[in-house]
C-alpha cells in the first residue's frame, strides 16, 4: 500500500495549528518535538519544544502531517492547497466554517456551474483550503 498525505510546514505555530485541526476534524494527534529526539537550540537551531513532526489521523480515515521549520531554512512554502471533497455536505460545510474562522474566505462556499458547492479559504495559520461538496446530478470536471 502507498499513501499520499499533505505535509504542512509552519513558522513556530505547528502545535497550535495541528491542535486546531484536531478540534475541527477529530481524531488522534501524535506530536514529537525536536527535544524528544535530543535536538534543539544547540544542534538544529530549533527550540527544543518546536514540533519536529505531528500527525493527525482522523476517524474518517484521512491523515494530515505538519512540523515547524527550523530557523534558517527559509520561509513557509506557499505551493498549493489542501482539498476536502465528498458528498457529506453538512460535515464539509462545518469544516469550511471552522477553517475560515479567523482566516480569509477567498471564494465563498456556494453552488458552482458544474453543479457542486465549492469554496476556498486561507486559515489563520496561512494554509490554503479548497472544499468541494458533490451536487446531485452534477458532473465532475475532467
Amino acid at each position: 500500500m502507498a499513501l499520499l498525505n499533505p505535509y504542512l510546514q509552519f513558522d513556530g505555530t505547528a502545535r497550535e495549528a495541528m491542535e486546531n485541526y484536531r478540534d475541527i476534524f477529530g481524531g488522534q494527534l501524535d506530536v514529537n518535538t525536536f527535544g524528544d529526539f535530543g535536538g534543539g537550540d544547540e544542534t538544529h537551531g530549533a527550540p527544543a519544544d518546536g514540533i519536529m513532526h505531528a500527525q493527525l489521523t482522523t476517524d474518517l480515515g484521512f491523515t494530515l502531517m505538519g512540523s515547524d521549520l527550523p530557523p534558517g531554512l527559509g520561509g513557509v512554502p506557499e505551493n498549493g492547497s489542501v482539498s476536502l471533497s465528498g458528498d457529506e455536505g453538512d460535515i464539509l460545510r462545518g469544516y469550511f466554517e471552522k477553517l475560515s474562522d479567523g482566516g480569509t474566505v477567498t471564494m465563498p462556499l456556494e453552488k458552482q456551474m458544474w453543479g457542486d458547492e465549492f469554496g476556498m479559504c486561507v486559515d489563520r495559520f496561512g494554509i490554503s483550503w479548497m472544499v468541494n461538496i458533490a451536487g446531485s446530478g452534477g458532473e465532475q470536471p475532467a
